[in-house]
């Protein structure tokens, strides 16, 4: 699988478990370590719970991947999931303001989201009025 792609699978399986704020840097012209950084943000222990084990499960089980390191803890507020090409952020809001990754990498271009088809209006329903 190509970097870029699972860029955007990492982006979407966070986005699955409501991260907040996901943000896919494209660093492959400003680090030799890795290709793509997927930052995203959760409001809580087990929300981060719940993103980390959405990517790591999603990965293995659906494209066999694993990452090849996985560092900081929920309590810490900061994982990291190093997939040598992509490497996932996920901080607790506080914990990204702090360190400002987006900043940091502030020349890397950010890959934009996929566009999402628009679910169709649905219509108001028929309302009879009532009659005395």
């Amino acid at each position: 699988m190509d970097s870029k792609k699972l860029a955007e699978l990492c982006r979407d399986f966070a986005d699955n478990k409501k991260a907040e704020n996901i943000v896919v840097l494209d660093v492959r012209d400003l680090s030799s370590v890795t290709d793509y950084f997927v930052i995203a943000s959760g409001t809580s222990e087990p929300h981060l719970r719940a993103i980390v084990e959405e990517i790591i499960d999603q990965l293995r089980d659906h494209h066999d991947l694993r990452p090849f390191r996985r560092d900081g803890s929920v309590q810490g507020a900061w994982v990291v999931l190093d997939y040598f090409d992509v490497i996932v952020h996920i901080m607790r809001t506080d914990v990204r303001e702090r360190y400002n990754l987006e900043n940091l990498w502030g020349d890397a271009a950010r890959l934009k989201p996929r566009k999402t088809a628009k679910a169709p209006a649905s219509k108001a329903p028929n309302r009879k009025r009532k009659e005395n």
